[in-house]
């Protein structure tokens, strides 16, 4: 991990890489994302919990986060909630990114504040029935940097913050939110989009359902390229389009721990 870089590079290095923070803020068009007014808001979540439609990150100050303190975004960010105190919706990945280090953090809201302001009104959230706000397992507080020498510890780092069990783990019963006790990395949630409708792959270490029989050459092109070990081209969500850009260590990092998850069938 590129501890040295500055906290703007290193910002700019999560949010568009590992943390894939444009998949969902930044608005999909027919040919794909529009970069050119990224991360302004606009993909929909239209789910069995909940409707909701990704909000616009970028520093317009009507439409945007322009207004709100650095404080205030770190606590949209590891907290889920809004400077005026209510939940972000769900789908935002807070319970993930409270493992982030407070340096991260800086970097993270130097690169936000650096970004073009874009005005992009987003509907507001529906819930259909009750939503958990969940906190990953081992995401309750800040790793230490000192821990990113130990691979194992590292790879677990980046999964979480890039939020790899939030698609790959299923939702429990109605209210409970994501199994993460009994399934997690299982598989099987659908995500429909422009896309069509995708469902995110068991990626435990199950040799008959998941990724145990994939060399770690072929799950790093699926990370990486979008590309099954079958050949077979992944469709969105899956962020592949920005882990392409992350550092070859950063992603052998990833697939060690992968390689750690509990089989599930």
């Amino acid at each position: 991990m590129a501890l040295a870089q500055a906290p703007l590079e290193r910002g700019r290095y999560l949010v568009d890489t590992v943390m894939t923070c444009h998949n969902c803020h930044t608005p999909m068009g027919p040919n794909g994302p529009q970069f050119d007014r990224a991360l302004s808001g606009g993909l929909r979540f239209d789910e069995a919990p909940f409707d909701v439609t990704a909000s616009n990150i970028t520093p317009d100050r009507e439409t945007g986060i322009g207004n709100w303190s650095d404080a205030e975004i770190k606590t949209a960010l590891q907290e889920g909630t809004r400077p005026a105190g209510h939940h972000l919706a769900p789908i935002m990945p807070s319970g993930f990114y409270g493992i982030l280090t407070p340096g991260d953090l800086d970097g993270i809201v130097a690169y936000l504040r650096s970004l073009p302001a874009v005005s992009n009104a987003v509907p507001g959230p529906v819930y259909k029935q009750p939503v958990a706000y969940q906190v990953f397992p081992g995401a309750e507080k800040s790793m230490s940097e000192s821990d990113f020498g130990n691979k194992l510890k590292r790879g677990f780092y980046l999964v979480t913050i890039a939020h790899c069990m939030e698609c790959h783990t299923p939702f429990g019963p109605p209210g409970t939110g994501m199994d993460f006790k009994n399934s997690l990395g299982k598989g099987g949630r659908e995500f429909p989009g422009p896309w069509g409708v995708s469902t995110a792959r068991n990626i435990t270490s199950s040799k008959s359902a998941g990724i145990g029989d994939w060399s770690d050459v072929e799950i790093k092109r699926a990370i990486t390229q979008g590309v099954r070990k079958d050949s077979s081209k992944l469709k969105p969500p899956m962020g592949y389009r920005y882990y392409a850009k992350m550092t070859d260590e950063d992603v052998e990092a990833m697939i060690a721990y992968l390689r750690t998850l509990p089989a599930k069938e």
